[in-house]
């Protein structure tokens, strides 16, 4: 697996994981009537804003596993701080495609000077990304209570994690 910088030409391969997990509404508030341009500039959009990347992770044969955006948490004087969303297709969830994007994230939020990174919106219900986000450093800071309105858990937390960077 590789992790590079996304491209214009990734977004049909991007879509369809995209799709798939804002429609299943277990870990993203995103509206799921947003139109693909919509959808586009949302995920993509980062990748044009100053101190701001967009990735893919690809197999050996070029196909998209799952991809990630990183950016500045808040402008200003809060721009010390990243933050990044994650998305994995579900052909490749539990082969390590969701550590190694989180890994990427980490060297490039160091290398950009940031001081911390912080996910200010984690499903409590997503089990599986708040243990991948332990694993690798992050700690919950604090959960605001019923923020996430799931589909089956009805209204559950919002986990705040941060990892301090060297």
């Amino acid at each position: 697996m590789k992790i590079r910088d996304a491209r214009a030409d990734d977004w049909p391969a991007i879509l369809p994981f995209f799709r798939e997990i804002v429609d299943a509404g277990e870990t993203y508030a995103y509206d799921p009537a947003l139109t693909d341009d919509q959808a586009r500039d949302l995920w993509m959009s980062p990748s044009s804003a100053p101190n701001s990347r967009t990735t893919v992770a690809i197999d050996a044969d070029g196909t998209v596993l799952g991809s990630a955006n990183m950016y500045p948490n808040r402008p200003g004087r809060g721009a010390h701080v990243s933050s990044a969303s994650f998305m994995v297709a579900s052909t490749a969830r539990g082969k390590g495609v969701g550590r190694a994007l989180c890994q990427d994230v980490i060297t490039w939020s160091t290398t950009e000077g940031f001081r911390a990174i912080q996910f200010n919106a984690v499903v409590e219900t997503n089990t599986p990304a708040v243990h991948l986000w332990q694993s690798l450093g992050f700690t919950i800071i604090g959960t605001v209570p019923e923020a996430f309105h799931h589909p089956t858990h009805s209204y559950v937390g919002l986990h705040v994690m941060h990892r301090p960077l060297p």
